[in-house]
């Protein structure tokens, strides 16, 4: 049920709609369609160790019935330890049957990392010495950790530091990361020791950003913070400190310039139109690196190379979804972040620019074990739920992301609704 009175002729006029049936039916029935879709928190509940992570094998296969119409955008990655790929190698361990093309085809690593569904891995646009200091940063983690440790009291046991600290260093090939989920529940009310390790980790990144413009690949890095407050005016993405009892920037990941989710819609687009038509509107070796980084350069980059006959209905999937308003000088002033912002506004404007049925779709993870992002507010009104407040901050009324279709059941319902999508739609080309 939609939680307007009025139905609106088009999802992508819709705000915080509960009408799962007709978001079912658009993507069964749309023969121009491309998915593009976050993984953590979306088709996978968010942990606090990437490593109990899982995934349902209906879904995975489910993917298939849109070959070709979807692809994954994640900041994580494809493979390692703590990739996806190693998730759904467990999903598909007690299977028998063929598993030829089982993995999500798409970009990760904020769009650096590609993989097509027969699990074949490439870095466009990436080059060796820039893969080689990646290498070490993951290190680098550990020796910061294991020094902030002996230099606050933490009130941890040896083994239980030691296991936090591998836990917490993500060795990914081209996002490696400090992920501080494990210590923030450990460290649980000392939440004054928690945020003088986000800044350690923070004052760590900006000296990394350093050391690499010192080897002369001071073009080549930047540092995402997730969750965060949105971008400063240098275009850095602010940290979120922790307050209360939420965890705030868990993730510090050392990512490559250009690897930005936004940057990687027209990737996947330029693939898109590529395999249906055979030309690629942006050149067959485009990459993300290659990608203005700004909205409008982006939008603008669209319209000059896409043919509008053959835009897609895109649909943007993601969970991560940040604002909050503070005081500054007496005026109230809307800090908007999130990892899944940035691309899905992009998906948003790109569907007003070409009168395409874009769908902004919102899976609400506030449920899982992370505790940094508020819940969708559900209401009964006439026997009909109905969602009064988004994620974002309550006082955020002019948050130009608009919200079509939310899921606040989490990731199980979405799952169930996009299996149920896949098993109504026809073979397409």
């Amino acid at each position: 049920m939609s939680s307007s009175a009025i139905q609106p002729q088009r999802l992508s006029q819709a705000q915080y709609s509960l009408d799962h049936q007709r978001w079912i039916e658009q993507l069964a029935t749309t023969e121009n369609l491309l998915i593009i879709q976050d993984l953590d928190g979306v088709c996978m509940g968010l942990v606090n160790d990437p490593l109990t992570r899982r995934i349902d094998l209906a879904y995975v296969q489910a993917t298939a019935a849109f070959d070709g119409h979807f692809y994954v955008l994640t900041n994580g990655e494809h493979i390692g330890l703590r990739g996806v790929n190693n998730i759904v190698d467990k999903a598909w361990a007690e299977q028998t049957s063929p598993k030829v093309g089982r993995y999500l085809p798409g970009l990760a690593a904020g769009g650096v990392q590609w993989q097509d569904r027969q699990g074949d891995v490439s870095y466009p646009g990436v080059s060796d010495a820039e893969l080689a200091f990646l290498k070490q940063v993951p290190q680098r983690i550990r020796q910061a950790l294991t020094a902030f440790a002996q230099s606050h009291e933490l009130g941890l046991e040896a083994e239980q530091l030691e296991s936090l600290i591998q836990a917490s260093a993500l060795d990914n090939v081209a996002s490696p990361t400090a992920n501080l989920n494990t210590f923030h529940k450990a460290l649980g009310t000392a939440q004054e020791t928690y945020v003088a390790l986000q800044k350690a980790m923070q004052q760590l990144m900006d000296k990394l950003l350093q050391e690499a413009d010192q080897q002369g690949l001071g073009a080549s890095f930047f540092v995402h913070y997730a969750p965060n407050h949105g971008r400063d005016q240098d275009g850095k993405e602010i940290i979120w400190l922790s307050q209360a009892s939420e965890s705030g920037t868990t993730d510090f990941q050392f990512m490559l310039r250009g690897a930005v989710k936004e940057a990687g819609v027209l990737v996947l687009l330029n693939r898109y139109y590529g395999a249906r038509t055979g030309e690629y509107p942006l050149g067959e070796d485009f990459n993300a690196r290659q990608a203005p980084h700004e909205q409008d350069a982006l939008l603008a980059l669209a319209q000059a190379k896409f043919d509008p006959a053959l835009m897609p209905a895109l649909v943007g999937v993601g969970d991560t979804v940040t604002s909050a308003v503070e005081s500054v000088e007496s005026r109230l002033v809307a800090k908007r972040g999130g990892s899944d912002r940035n691309f899905l506004h992009l998906i948003q404007t790109l569907g007003e620019i070409f009168d395409t049925d874009n769908v902004v779709t919102y899976v609400d993870s506030s449920s899982g074990e992370l505790k940094n992002r508020r819940a969708l507010k559900l209401e009964t009104i006439e026997g009909q739920p109905i969602v009064t407040a988004g994620p974002g901050d309550p006082r955020d009324q002019k948050d130009p992301l608009r919200l079509n279709v939310v899921f606040p059941g989490g990731y199980p319902q979405y799952c169930e609704a996009f299996v149920t999508a896949a098993q109504h739609r026809a073979p397409i080309s």
